[in-house]
């Protein structure tokens, strides 16, 4: 297969990972094509928080004042007892965050990310982007890469990003491995501010609210006109010859897990959409992300739970990464290894670290519980020690 300086990259999913990917590489100079398997570009769910490691690349692609019109700046990350009522600890997230990281943190609606992004890709010439566009093979050669779709069409490459998700059919080429069932579930969304106002303490902080195998996320999106909301808990019906259907994790039982919370959360709890629930799952790392011409990125490569909020946040700095690596090196191959030498080491962290969070946020032991509410309640609101591992990595700032 013949290649030219005209056959493009391929990165496979349009979410917020593959979009930023394909900016970053695209401003690098070279063309690229993103292939989305859904209908439309579109991104699910609701709000999102990102940390300034995420901030940064996004100010680094240029696309930041455009987010900023979106977005909410809250002055607090606020850790609350979900039973007592009591609030355990706080982050200031103001000006001093600000200038000890480069970037702020921001929280706003899943979609308008992914709009902005989306929006930036189409004005870019060196981007093309095709929809219903669902990959069932892929084909790697010395010089190139070929993909057929479900549609029986093929896209030649130069090379390929597989950034499709959790689920991914490109992580095949690299593993036979599932993702793994936490035996929690989430249901989320958001709603009118004006709903939930005489219920909320403030619409300033990102409040957490925590208990035994529980959680409750709360904060205001889109310029604070909606109310992004999230439960989280572990189903005690869970069982993996159930797994992939809806009897367990159900709204009745979520209604029993919290049924001793305080007030507040549980006036929260009566505005969650029932409708829909959110398994959540993780994957294990994995040793090796690229083979030949093709590289994995995002939640293809280094899925993780939520309880660190650096999901989204991983895969811009994959996108940082390996727009930088396509700027140092000519040789598609060489960028991919560096890039992978570099990411790996760091998303097994936050991966495991994740994991590390969910089980001291939700412990279940009296002992365990009162250590860690000892520990939170003797912090001060400017002590960044236990997040500058996360909010202050990235390739400008490493605290």
């Amino acid at each position: 297969m013949a290649q030219t300086t005209e056959t493009p990259l391929l990165v496979i999913g349009g979410g917020i990972g593959g979009l930023a990917t394909a900016l970053g590489i695209a401003q690098s100079g070279r063309k690229l094509k993103v292939l989305e398997q859904a209908p439309e570009f579109g991104e699910v769910g609701a709000g999102i928080q990102l940390a300034a490691n995420a901030t940064n690349v996004l100010q680094r692609l240029g696309v930041m004042e455009e987010i900023k019109k979106v977005s909410v700046f809250p002055k607090r990350l606020v850790m609350m007892d979900a039973f007592s009522g009591e609030e355990l600890s706080a982050l200031n997230l103001g000006k001093t965050y600000e200038e000890r990281y480069g970037a702020p943190y921001i929280v706003l609606h899943r979609s308008d990310l992914h709009r902005v992004l989306l929006d930036a890709c189409i004005e870019h010439p060196n981007v093309a982007l095709e929809t219903n566009q669902k990959v069932t093979n892929v084909e790697d050669y010395n010089d190139g890469v070929t993909v057929t779709t479900a549609s029986g069409s093929k896209h030649h490459g130069e090379a390929l990003v597989g950034a499709d998700g959790i689920w991914s059919e490109v992580r095949r080429l690299f593993s036979d491995d599932q993702p793994v069932c936490s035996a929690y579930v989430a249901y989320r969304g958001a709603i009118p501010v004006d709903e939930v106002k005489k219920s909320v303490a403030n619409m300033d902080d990102v409040f957490m609210w925590i208990g035994p195998n529980l959680h409750l996320v709360q904060y205001p999106v889109r310029k604070g006109e909606l109310y992004n909301q999230v439960v989280v808990f572990k189903s005690e019906s869970y069982r993996p010859e159930i797994e992939h259907t809806n009897n367990w994790g159900t709204p009745e039982e979520m209604d029993k897990v919290f049924e001793g919370a305080c007030e507040k959360v549980k006036k929260a709890i009566s505005f969650i959409s029932r409708q829909r629930r959110w398994p959540m799952y993780d994957r294990e790392p994995i040793t090796n992300w690229t083979k030949g011409n093709v590289t994995l990125l995002g939640d293809s490569a280094h899925a993780m739970l939520q309880y660190l909020a650096q999901g989204a946040c991983q895969a811009l700095e994959d996108a940082d990464c390996l727009k930088d690596m396509f700027e140092e090196h000519d040789d598609v191959n060489i960028a991919f290894i560096e890039y992978e030498k570099e990411r790996i080491p760091r998303t097994t962290y936050v991966q495991q670290s994740a994991r590390t969070w969910g089980e001291i946020i939700h412990s279940t032991h009296p002992e365990s519980i009162l250590l860690r509410d000892i520990i939170m309640k003797k912090r001060s609101a400017t002590d960044f020690e236990y997040i500058d591992q996360y909010h202050g990595h990235n390739r400008f700032v490493k605290v």
